[in-house]
C-alpha cells in the first residue's frame, strides 16, 4: 500500500487551537523577560515590571513547611486543600472580611490564586457569554475569559476622576449575555481602593440584574492613608452570588509557594472543583502547613512591610511627579504606581521603550491593563529604597523635571 506523499504538511499554528493561538502573550512577563534579554547582555536594567515583594517570607512560615515535609508530608493531600487550611482560611474570611463559609465544602486551596481564577473561568464562562471587567485590570483578567470561550466586555475608568466605578457605568456596559463582574480592590495596576458607594454600585448591580461577582481580594491587606478594605460578600444580598479570590503571595511574601483560594456558595464550588481536580489534583502538600502557620501565626510582619511600602510609595509617587510631563498622585493600595505620562505627548509603549532604552528601567505600558489604561504606565515599588532612588534618577536624565 502506497501512503499520499505528496499531501500537504500543515505548519506547526494550525494544530494550535484558536483561543490559544489568538491569545496575547503576559505583557508583564514579556517586560521582565527583555529585561531578562538586556541582563545577559551585561546592560544594568531596572525590572520594575513585576510584582514580587522584596522580603522573604517569615521564618515561622518557612518553618512549618519544613517540619512538614521532613515528618513525611510530601504525599497527595484533599483535592480541596487540608482540612487545616481550609479552617484557617474560613476563620480568616469570618473574622476579617465579614464572610462566613464552610471549610468543608466553600473554599478550595489551588496553587495560588491565578489558578483559582482561571479554574472559575473555566467552570462558569463559555461561548455567548459577556463578562464585565473594570478596566484599567490586571493582564490575566481578559485573557482568562477568552481562554474560556466568553467575552471580556470592558468597564473604561478614568484616571481623572480617580478611576471610581459608578453604577452608570456598569449600567452602560452591560449586554444581554452579561453573567458577571469581575474587579479588584485595591487595584492592581492603578493602586485605586473601592470606597462603600463604589462596593455598593457594583452590588446593586449584580443584585438587580442577576449576576455573579468574581472580587480579586488579593492585596487586601496593602493599604495606605487610613483606606480599608471591604469583602463584598459581606454585603447585603451579595453571598450567594459573589465568589472571592485570594491568597497568600503579596499579604506574606509567599509568591514562590503559589497558595491561593477560592471561597463562595458550595454550588459552584461543587463544579469549580471538577476542574481544579482535572487540572492540578491538588496544591502542594507541605506548603499548605507554611499556609496555616501563615494565616493562625504572628501578622505584625505585615505592617511592617506595609510600612517600608508606605515609604517607598511616598517617595516615588512625588519622585514621579517631580517629573516633565508626568503626575503621580499618592496611590491608595497594592504596591505599583501608576502615572499619567500624557503630559511628555508619548505613548504608554513609546514612554516604555525610551525608558527601557535610555534609562534602563523595566516598565509595563499602561494600555497593557486595556484600552482605559493608555496614558499611564505601571511601575512596582515592592524592591529596594536604593533602587526606587536610582530609578527616579535614571528617568530624570532622560525627561528632566518639570
Amino acid at each position: 500500500m502506497q501512503t499520499n506523499e505528496t499531501a500537504t504538511k500543515r505548519r506547526p499554528d494550525e494544530f494550535v487551537a484558536a483561543r490559544v493561538r489568538d491569545l496575547a502573550p503576559s505583557p508583564t512577563l514579556a517586560v521582565s523577560d527583555k529585561a531578562r534579554q538586556l541582563k545577559a547582555q551585561g546592560i544594568d536594567v531596572i525590572d520594575l515590571g513585576g510584582g514580587d515583594p522584596d522580603f522573604i517570607t517569615p521564618a515561622h512560615i518557612r518553618q512549618a513547611a519544613s517540619d512538614a515535609m521532613n515528618t513525611g508530608d510530601t504525599h497527595y493531600v484533599a483535592s480541596a486543600g487540608t482540612p487545616a487550611l481550609r479552617k484557617a482560611i474560613a476563620a480568616k474570611l469570618r473574622d476579617d472580611n465579614g464572610i462566613e463559609v464552610d471549610p468543608a465544602s466553600e473554599v478550595i486551596v489551588t496553587p495560588g490564586g491565578k489558578a483559582a481564577l482561571f479554574q472559575a473561568m473555566l467552570t462558569l464562562v463559555e461561548p455567548g457569554v459577556d463578562i464585565l471587567v473594570l478596566e484599567p485590570a490586571w493582564v490575566s483578567y481578559v485573557p482568562m475569559i477568552e481562554v474560556a470561550g466568553g467575552r471580556a466586555v470592558p468597564v473604561s475608568l478614568s484616571g481623572d476622576e480617580n478611576w471610581r466605578v459608578t453604577k452608570d457605568l456598569l449600567e452602560a456596559a452591560l449586554t444581554p449575555a452579561t453573567r458577571g463582574i469581575l474587579f479588584n480592590s485595591p487595584c492592581n495596576p492603578t493602586g485605586h481602593v473601592m470606597d462603600d458607594t463604589e462596593f455598593q454600585a457594583i452590588a446593586d448591580v449584580a443584585a438587580e440584574h442577576d449576576l455573579l461577582v468574581f472580587a480579586d481580594d488579593m492585596y487586601e491587606k496593602i493599604l495606605y492613608d487610613g483606606h480599608t478594605h471591604t469583602s463584598i460578600a459581606s454585603l447585603p444580598r451579595m453571598r450567594e452570588r459573589t465568589l472571592t479570590f485570594n491568597g497568600l503571595s503579596k499579604a506574606y511574601a509567599m509568591t514562590g509557594w503559589r497558595l491561593g483560594y477560592v471561597a463562595g456558595p458550595k454550588a459552584y464550588l461543587d463544579q469549580i472543583a471538577k476542574v481544579h481536580s482535572h487540572s492540578v489534583t491538588c496544591a502542594t502538600s507541605f506548603a499548605q502547613a507554611g499556609g496555616v502557620a501563615a494565616l493562625t501565626g504572628p501578622q505584625a510582619f505585615i505592617g511592617e512591610m506595609v510600612q517600608a511600602w508606605d515609604r517607598r510609595r511616598i517617595a516615588v509617587c512625588d519622585g514621579l511627579s517631580a517629573l516633565k510631563g508626568v503626575s503621580c498622585p499618592r496611590v491608595e493600595g497594592a504596591f505599583y504606581a501608576f502615572p499619567d505620562i500624557r503630559g511628555t505627548g508619548m505613548s504608554s509603549l513609546d514612554f516604555s521603550d525610551l525608558m527601557l532604552r535610555d534609562a534602563h528601567v523595566a516598565l509595563v505600558p499602561g494600555n497593557a491593563f486595556g484600552n482605559a489604561g493608555e496614558g499611564y504606565v505601571r511601575l512596582s515599588f515592592a524592591t529596594s529604597d536604593d533602587l526606587l532612588s536610582e530609578t527616579l534618577s535614571r528617568m530624570e536624565r532622560v525627561l528632566g523635571q518639570a
